[in-house]
């Protein structure tokens, strides 16, 4: 697949690899697996040191490190070098007369292999970046060990970064860009299924790109295969970040996958206390959010749980839930499930995305949903523009003939006058607005 999108982020990386030829600069790019990060480096340098941390002894790991060294970039590196941190100070000696670029990919592995190579790190880097050409980028997957170490004020390398990316998924405007590339004859209903069994990460959307899975049925084909690489997936990338408590954290995250989305709910269900697991999910690993009314004051208790990714939360709906079906391959079992479920549960990211759509036009001050205590008078988007005073209601429906206006209007009374001054414009999108 060709490489897609990521102007601001190329330009980002090339802005700084230029900066860092007068004295050192050091990028930390973070995002999920599987998100592009790699590619994006490989994207921006053509020409560049690449270290992958992988989880051996350190001995071994600067073996090998030396090992490309040496033939990236046609010098010799004399003596046995057992530490990193003796090869990182060659290194950034080494650039004090020659300009180059370094990448460090899985950053955050070094705290399994020797967690003292942070510190280490940071005073060579303080002794050395003023006068060596260095381009240092840092890359990691696991999001939460990344934060910790650069954000966190007691570790060694927190406030070193001169320059951070975040790497998110595609937008919907680029997943629409490349089905229409690479499928243009596809149905809004293909488009929709691309975006939420993606969700916009790049490995996914290669994956059925590669494949030509564009349509609902030829995905889920994909996925639910004894072959499928994505059938782990969840428990793959996750387990890592959670450790020997990750029954709870999928267990929760089961729930909210099926719409037990209040704290209450799930408290219910599975007989604990689960605030301090819900907040790391939302603060440390970043896998969920909170959402609240549009207008809810900060404090506000009405609020509900929603799994960030697109892709996850499918796998924790349909393969986690049904992990014993799929443990003796019936896949043919479980795709029934989700062709049964698919209607309801689509209806959901359909709003996500037009949701998305609209902060994209870049005509809001704020959007999001709207529901009033009880859940009574759910709305499913509000955009507002303060500066135009005007307001978007809008009801999503996957198909326009069910979309009642009338009722909107009813619904959305007691927003309304809370905002006489704004004109209100009353919008329904289905389908066939994607």
């Amino acid at each position: 697949m060709k490489f897609y999108n990521r102007e601001k982020e190329l330009k980002n990386l090339q802005e700084m690899e230029t900066s860092s030829k007068i004295s050192s600069k050091m990028t930390v790019i973070v995002g999920r697996r599987r998100i592009g990060k790699t590619k994006l480096i490989q994207e921006a340098y053509k020409e560049k040191i690449y270290l992958f941390v992988s989880k051996k002894n350190e001995a071994l790991l600067c073996e090998e490190f030396v090992s490309i060294i040496q033939n990236t970039l046609d010098v010799k590196v004399f003596g046995q070098i057992t530490k990193f941190k003796e090869l990182f100070e060659y290194l950034m000696d080494l650039a004090t007369t020659k300009a180059f670029t370094l990448v460090i990919d899985e950053f955050q592995e070094f705290l399994q292999i020797n967690d003292s190579i942070y510190s280490d790190m940071q005073n060579i880097w303080d002794n050395y970046k003023g006068t060596s050409k260095m381009n240092l980028v840092l890359s990691g997957s696991i999001y939460s060990l990344m934060k910790k170490i650069f954000e966190d004020k007691n570790e060694p390398l927190f406030g070193r970064a001169n320059n951070k990316i975040h790497l998110k998924p595609f937008t919907v405007k680029t997943l629409k860009e490349i089905l229409q590339e690479n499928y243009p004859e596809f149905t809004h209903d293909d488009l929709l299924s691309f975006y939420i069994l993606t969700g916009g990460v790049a490995k996914y959307v290669e994956i059925f790109v590669d494949k030509k899975a564009f349509t609902l049925q030829a995905q889920l084909e994909l996925i639910f295969d004894e072959h499928s690489l994505l059938l782990e997936e969840g428990k793959n990338l996750l387990i890592e970040e959670f450790g020997k408590e990750y029954t709870t954290y999928f267990s929760i995250l089961s729930l909210i996958a099926s719409s037990k989305t209040a704290r209450v709910e799930i408290e219910g269900i599975l007989g604990k206390n689960v605030g301090g697991y819900l907040d790391r999910l939302e603060n440390e690993y970043t896998i969920i959010k909170k959402v609240k009314p549009i207008f809810a004051k900060e404090g506000a208790r009405t609020l509900r749980y929603e799994i960030i990714d697109n892709f996850f939360n499918f796998w924790f709906r349909f393969i986690y839930k049904y992990k014993s079906a799929i443990e003796i391959e019936n896949y043919a079992y479980v795709k029934e499930i989700v062709n049964r479920d698919y209607t309801t549960y689509s209806g959901r990211f359909l709003e996500k995305y037009f949701i998305e759509k609209l902060k994209l036009s870049n005509q809001y001050s704020n959007i999001g949903t709207y529901w009033e205590r009880g859940n009574e008078n759910e709305i499913d988007i509000v955009g507002v523009n303060d500066d135009a005073k005007t307001i978007l209601i809008a009801e999503v429906k996957r198909q326009a003939k069910k979309i009642d206006i009338n009722t909107l209007q009813e619904k959305a009374q007691k927003l309304a006058t809370k905002y006489k001054n704004y004109r209100v414009d009353y919008i329904g999108y289905s389908l066939d607005d994607m």
